[in-house]
């Protein structure tokens, strides 16, 4: 039995190259006895240095790809896209701004005039203009000069497949980025359905399922004939869209350009006007890994009922479109009606939810994940508690007034925005329950303190007003009382230039 060099090493933080070094120097003494000068410069050492550097490079990638493997630590999409799929979680992609357009023309014409589905206008930039589609065709009657119809930033794409008949056919969607549920796939004159899974689809459901990669890249998969339908033989073509992302909640009367020159139904040329008369909402960034740290161990707890108050919260989380969430219920309002509950939640991005967002988080807590049947559940706008600050301030050397007070303004809006830029809270917000003291009871109080911390660490501010009246929230040099069910937003900010007394 030959005896080992060196003993084994269990101590598994010993990857770093001043650790190995210590072991590679300790094997050369007693493989190599005479070789003693491991201090000199040599050909000998320059080896050692060298698979030093080699076993501390190759450990920190072992250690990186080892943390990939856990929620806590991965930092790679395509690690949390995996991690995810293992518990049944799907990562949202980006979603599409949408608004209401206004086309016009400036006179009665004879015949109607027609816009397909899919007719393009975009905002007013030369250089990166916004691009939106008409999602239904729309008429403008003879007889009438305007009509309105919805539009969607996003891109209409259509791919052609050949299916060869064989169990568990894959294709991958040639455009990016995908946008959720948007896969329209014929085969023949037969529509697919997308599922989730296949686990109850028979050997004659037309069902596929669809995956987005780490580039939010599509991939279908069809049945094996089984659990779901093989596509017969021949060609096949998927229609779906991408694009949205933030970017397209852009404001009112800037979407002007239209695509395309119109006629109407009897040939007369005609001249169309477009305007969004509201701003575009509903555009959001794909799911980012941080939001999917958060989101991914919180769906394992309400997969598949609610019944505390916070799975509840977590329900509504899940569903595109909601930043922040709060359930309460009698236990915690005596207000409310027993056996009811008020979930009120929040866009990222602040303001009232949409009437559609708010319908499919009540089928989220109550068709997706049901609560106790006795149990109503009430899906409610946000109840706001606006926060107006005034504050005196005094600019350092080399800063203008205007410059500082732009930088104040952005420092507090982003303090007040109900989530982060990577979807996740914003915890300097939050519901009036959730503000606790150090007891764990709500504290019912928004601290002034935190404000002007705000106001007084932004770059450019030298000091700030001693006086009571230099610094208010509501007109109050004070903290200001928050209910339960309120959240926190900005709302006026007048500043003050202490140096020559003008607004900032």
């Amino acid at each position: 039995m030959t005896q080992a060099l060196l003993p084994a090493n269990v101590d598994y933080t010993d990857v770093d190259k001043a650790a190995l070094d210590v072991r590679l120097k300790a094997l050369i003494s007693v493989a190599f006895p005479t070789w003693t000068d491991l201090q000199r410069a040599n050909f000998g050492n320059l080896l050692v240095e060298l698979f030093n550097w080699n076993g501390d490079v190759l450990t920190f990638y072992q250690c990186k790809q080892a943390l990939e493997a856990f929620i806590a630590w991965a930092v790679q999409r395509r690690s949390m896209i995996a991690l995810g799929r293992v518990v049944a979680y799907t990562p949202r992609s980006a979603a599409a701004a949408t608004v209401d357009e206004t086309f016009s023309i400036p006179t009665v014409m004879a015949g109607t005039v027609t816009f397909p589905a899919g007719t393009t206008c975009r905002t007013k930039e030369v250089t990166d203009p916004k691009v939106f589609q008409l999602l239904a065709a729309l008429v403008i009657p003879a007889g009438s000069t305007s009509t309105v119809g919805s539009i969607e930033n996003s891109d209409a794409a259509s791919d052609a497949f050949t299916s060869d008949g064989t169990p568990n056919q894959t294709f991958t969607l040639t455009d990016t980025p995908y946008l959720d549920d948007s896969a329209v796939v014929t085969v023949g004159a037969e529509p697919y359905t997308q599922v989730d899974d296949f686990l109850g689809s028979t050997a004659t459901s037309a069902h596929f399922t669809l995956s987005t990669d780490q580039d939010d890249r599509a991939k279908i998969t069809f049945g094996n004939g089984v659990n779901g339908k093989i596509p017969p033989v021949g060609a096949f073509t998927v229609a779906y869209t991408t694009g949205g992302g933030s970017a397209g909640n852009v404001e009112a009367a800037t979407i002007t350009k239209l695509d395309g020159t119109f006629t109407d139904s009897v040939g007369t040329s005609v001249v169309v006007s477009v305007t969004n008369p509201l701003a575009a909402d509903g555009g959001e960034e794909r799911e980012s890994v941080e939001a999917m740290r958060l989101l991914i161990p919180a769906s394992v707890r309400a997969q598949t009922r609610c019944i505390s108050r916070e799975d509840f919260e977590i329900a509504a989380l899940l569903v595109p479109g909601v930043g922040r969430a709060l359930m309460l219920s009698a236990i915690e309002d005596v207000g409310i009606p027993e056996n009811r509950g008020w979930l009120y939640i929040v866009p990222p991005a602040g303001g009232v939810p949409a009437t559609v967002l708010k319908a499919a988080v009540l089928v989220a807590v109550t068709v997706t994940r049901p609560g106790p049947t006795s149990f109503e559940t009430s899906v409610l706008d946000p109840v706001y508690l606006t926060i107006n600050v005034y504050a005196r301030v005094w600019c350092r050397q080399g800063y203008t007034a205007a410059t500082v007070g732009a930088s104040i303004r952005a420092a507090l809006i982003a303090w007040f925005l109900p989530n982060e830029t990577d979807g996740t809270p914003n915890t300097t917000v939050d519901f009036g329950w959730n503000m606790k003291d150090v007891n764990g009871d709500p504290a019912n109080l928004l601290a002034w303190s935190d404000i002007f911390d705000v106001v007084k660490d932004t770059v450019g501010v030298l000091r700030m007003g001693a006086a009571l009246a230099d610094f208010t929230l509501n007109g109050s040099h004070d903290n200001v009382a928050i209910d339960i069910e309120e959240f926190p937003k900005l709302g006026t900010v007048t500043l003050v230039d202490g140096a020559t007394g003008f607004a900032m």
